[in-house]
């Protein structure tokens, strides 16, 4: 799945990547791809922030590096697929 901002232009950002972009780069990596579109709104933020309060929702945290270091995180990120996510400490 293609996950992000909508960064780029209107062939490569956005809602096209996931629908024109992911499935035509599957062809090519030994993955499938597929886009996701989602609507947010209040009601659905708020059940999730309840769920974080409440401790059920909790980020799997593969590595953390102070600010110093955020080249290597950056490095650490490109040489393979971390278990989580890479925090950078401010």
């Amino acid at each position: 799945m293609i996950v992000g901002g909508d960064g780029g232009g209107p062939w490569t950002g956005g809602f096209f990547r996931g629908v024109l972009r992911a499935p035509l780069v599957s062809l090519f990596v030994g993955q499938r791809l597929g886009g996701l579109n989602a609507k947010v709104n209040q009601g659905d933020l708020r059940t999730l922030g309840e769920l974080i309060e409440a401790g059920k929702v909790t980020p799997l945290i593969d590595r953390t590096f102070p600010l110093i270091d955020a080249p290597e995180a950056m490095r650490y990120l490109e040489r393979g697929h971390p278990g989580g996510k890479v925090v950078i400490t401010v």
